[in-house]
């Protein structure tokens, strides 16, 4: 028997077991996190005698007698401050890291009341945030401070109004670790199941024995492919379906990581101990490790239809005239590798039958309707038998786009009529899921004699993995981005997306412009050594106005601001001793013909007006912009508005959380609900008058698909554009960036900030330390190893917010921000090495850096 004092109760327990286990399971302490279950992200901090301690590595024999206080045991002062603090400093956007980040913060003030920048971000460096570039938490630690201090007790009234720094709708639940995640859910009589995974990225199942495990006295059941009620190949895109529930006997595994079998246990403690009990035969073959391997005349088939996924061609103008009349011509090569999303909260679903004959699921992922579609598709059953209900999700970044829990927990649900919860292990994730596509990229660039650009030739090979995932999209918008914001017509531009034995690769922020950016932009950096010009020049004297024609046709609309942006960071630029500056642009929404559409009800319930939409909030805050934008539009009070979450059975489909259209797409289909409320309350009537009413609109994003014979087509709905200039020190270390972006409108200024540092320091990971290497197909990454930056690597972050004209129709006006975010940083750090050393660095992570130095 194990005795210690939590949160000032004596608690026991009969089993030596891990804190963290003994917090969540035992006494249903859920504010504590599980994010890697090593002791590397401090999701599970707590204290213990008032020391960090992670939860996930302290056993109970060790904390005999201790007193262990978490993120529930705080008083209601501190839990006042540190909820204020958080929300007032826009610190919370995914909010999985926060309640491990307030224990550290805690700490720190117990013992220094008054602490410096850098003591804040030594108390926090051993807690990792993914979304927020930690500059407002931080923050929200400083501010903390200094209510403790005075003794205030802080308030503010809110409009709600759009421009304003309204609170996240949020902050408080995920600040005071009461908001729900699905793996903090407990069903009765739930049971728990697992995947049982190939070691082999190639090989014929030859054959898989559960008998051992059946025998197991914890085991519920084991099942294979021949279990699957419906169709065994499931997919995001669902044209393409290529992805198996699970291997069948007889046929090859694609990736490591594949499923074999599933396994379900009465209890999760016996889940590892039973797959270890199932019997599996392989015929190892040797894997395809790489495009050029499988583009090989005599390389095997992975799929059926061979090893291309899909080519695009994307031509303008003629661009070999065009580089044979240039003064200045450049080809490089460039590289970038698969990288982790690193979303701080593992996968976790929960499945539990509903009525006779359909399945219930809470899920955290990235579109409801996508689940309630595959999972169908799965059991053989109607979708609207598949009810989906989207809890709080801790971070995805187009990582939870493809089904990795959800299938299996619906299909152990429904085949066994119990509640199941499947849960990764964090090396599970990491193992599993698609990563950023790794890309081999020859670009060749040229200009006239002034620097102004002429043409852009380049041959685009990206590695997709084992299955499509979105790998053809990302393919195009690698393409359709690839010759930069630049106002030039002569374009050659070939991508082939090609399956190996990799992991598979899907949609990762930045959707396969992070790539190509860094190549074109790095292009430039030599471009304007050649001329004699800055890599500021060069860019200002290239960067589109309104109305000129970009490089895929399209024309740039009057809200187009990317010259301001860059006037924005010339002083940075002027003034830094050594510098690299990049300008660069995003869609917002799908685009290329393809149908994006998003809905929206407005309902009024109990004399509050409710949002009611199933657009996935993955840390950007969607629901406080869509309240903002409801508050906007009709005048009514925040406090009378509530944001539903995703509910396929409340809130209509507003399509994926994906390529920045949210804020654009759900955000236009709520205000335009919100104007037939408006119109309602500007008839005379009160709210209360309107008890029960329901406001549907939608809003149908047209565009034209790629190889469109117009003369100019219009590739996408909107682009936001930015400008970054990255300063280097005497070290060679990145000493501050300062970025500036055209957003178009501004819903909240502090969430969008936040999206901006978040992802500028995404970028520098991607730059610098982040890698995801693999030998002969195997991950061997694990997360302490992945490269992520902490709070003392961070450097400084300043933005400026540049608004060109207001012409954008849509969303008041807004044009998102989330992707764009992350594709500048790493051209930028590439132009400072390169202005530093003069060596090109054309691979990521760069090499002989501050950060890394060059492999032997």
């Amino acid at each position: 028997m194990y005795t210690l004092t939590v949160n000032g109760k004596k608690s026991t327990c009969g089993q030596n077991k891990k804190l963290l286990h003994f917090l969540r399971d035992d006494l249903r302490l859920t504010g504590t996190k599980n994010g890697c279950g090593s002791g590397a992200c401090g999701a599970c901090t707590v204290l213990v005698d008032g020391r960090v301690t992670r939860a996930c590595i302290a056993m109970l024999d060790k904390l005999e007698g201790k007193s262990v206080i978490t993120i529930e045991g705080l008083p209601d002062r501190e839990k006042e401050v540190f909820a204020w603090a958080f929300a007032e400093a826009g610190a919370v956007q995914c909010g999985f890291c926060i309640p491990g980040m307030v224990l550290s913060a805690k700490a720190l003030l117990d013992q220094n009341p008054s602490p410096s920048e850098d003591d804040v971000k030594k108390a926090l460096r051993g807690n990792i945030c993914r979304c927020t570039g930690y500059v407002k938490i931080v923050d929200a630690v400083l501010l903390a401070a200094e209510l403790f201090r005075s003794g205030a007790r802080p308030s503010r009234e809110f409009s709600g109004r759009i421009g304003e720094n309204f609170h996240r709708v949020d902050a408080v639940a995920k600040t005071l670790g009461t908001g729900v995640y699905v793996d903090d859910i407990v069903v009765e009589g739930m049971l728990h199941a697992s995947a049982l995974r190939t070691p082999h990225p190639r090989a014929i199942l030859k054959s898989v024995d559960a008998s051992a495990a059946l025998a197991h006295e914890d085991c519920a059941a084991v099942f294979t492919a021949r279990d699957v009620p419906g169709s065994n190949k499931i997919g995001h895109l669902a044209f393409i379906s290529d992805w198996d529930v699970m291997i069948q006997e007889g046929d090859a595994t694609r990736y490591a990581g594949d499923s074999v079998a599933l396994v379900v246990s009465r209890r999760k403690e016996s889940l590892d101990e039973i797959k270890s009990l199932v019997r599996v035969e392989y015929e190892v073959l040797k894997p395809v490790s790489s495009p050029t391997e499988a583009l090989a005349p005599d390389a095997p088939k992975l799929h059926e239809k061979g090893n291309i996924l899909s080519h695009e061609h994307l031509r303008r103008g003629d661009a070999e005239k065009a580089l044979a009349r240039c003064s200045h011509v450049v080809t490089r090569h460039y590289s970038t590798p698969f990288t982790e999303h690193a979303f701080m909260e593992p996968e976790c679903a929960i499945g539990m039958p509903e009525g006779d004959d359909g399945v219930l699921l809470y899920t955290a992922g990235q579109s409801i309707y996508d689940e309630q579609r595959e999972v169908a598709r799965m059991l053989g059953i109607a979708p609207g038998k598949v009810h989906v209900q989207g809890r709080l999700v801790g971070g995805g970044f187009g990582g939870k786009e493809d089904m990795s829990v959800q299938h299996h927990a619906a299909l152990a649900a429904w085949l066994l009529r119990r509640p199941v919860k499947v849960l990764l292990t964090r090396q599970e994730s990491i193992v599993i899921h698609p990563k950023r596509h790794a890309m081999e990229m020859d670009f060749t660039t040229g200009c006239d004699e002034n620097g102004i650009i002429l043409a852009t030739k380049a041959v685009v090979i990206s590695d997709t993995g084992a299955y499509a995932s979105l790998g053809g999209p990302v393919l195009q918008r690698a393409c359709t981005h690839a010759a930069g914001p630049y106002n030039y017509q002569n374009i050659d531009i070939e991508g082939t997306a090609v399956y190996t034995n990799n992991p598979p690769a899907g949609a990762f922020r930045g959707f396969g412009v992070c790539q190509t950016a860094f190549a074109i932009e790095s292009n430039l950096n030599i471009l304007a050594k050649m001329v004699g010009i800055s890599p500021w020049e060069i860019r200002y004297r290239n960067a589109v106005s309104p109305g000129d024609i970009l490089p895929n046709g399209q024309i740039a609309d009057e809200s187009t601001a990317v010259r301001e942006c860059l006037l924005a960071v010339k002083e940075a630029f002027d003034t830094a001793k050594v510098a690299g500056v990049s300008s660069f642009f995003k869609n917002s929404g799908v685009g290329v013909g393809l149908p994006d559409t998003s809905r929206c009800i407005i309902s009024v319930e109990d004399g509050k007006v409710h949002i009611r939409t199933s657009a996935a909030c993955i840390g950007q805050g969607l629901a406080t912009v869509t309240t903002q934008i409801v508050c906007e539009v009709t005048g009514i009070a925040s406090d009378l508005v509530i944001a539903e979450p995703p509910d396929t059975r409340r809130t209509p489909n507003a399509g994926t959380t994906t390529a920045s259209r949210q804020t654009v797409f759900t955000g236009e289909s709520t205000r335009r609900a919100a104007s037939m409320l408006k119109e309602a309350l500007d008839s005379g009537k009160r709210l209360s008058d309107l008890e029960g009413e329901e406001y549907y609109a939608e809003y149908l994003g047209e565009t034209d698909p790629m190889g469109s014979d117009k003369e100019h087509p219009k590739s996408h709905i909107a682009y936001g554009y930015a400008a970054e200039v990255a300063e280097l020190d005497e070290d060679g270390r990145v000493k501050k960036i300062t970025a500036a972006y055209d957003l178009g409108r501004v819903i909240n200024p502090k969430a969008a900030e936040g999206q901006i540092e978040g992802g500028v320091v995404m970028g520098l990971g991607y730059a610098l330390t982040e890698d995801y290497p693999l030998e002969n197909s195997v991950p061997k990454a694990k997360y302490g190893t992945l490269g992520l930056f902490r709070a003392t690597e961070t450097p400084p972050v300043e933005i400026v917010i540049v608004k060109g004209k207001d012409c954008v129709d849509v969303a008041c006006g807004a044009k998102g921000v989330g992707e764009l975010a992350t594709i500048p940083t790493a051209p930028a750090v590439a132009g400072a090495y390169y202005a530093l050393d003069g060596r090109l660095r054309s691979t990521l992570p760069m090499e002989d850096t501050f950060y890394r130095k060059k492999k032997a």
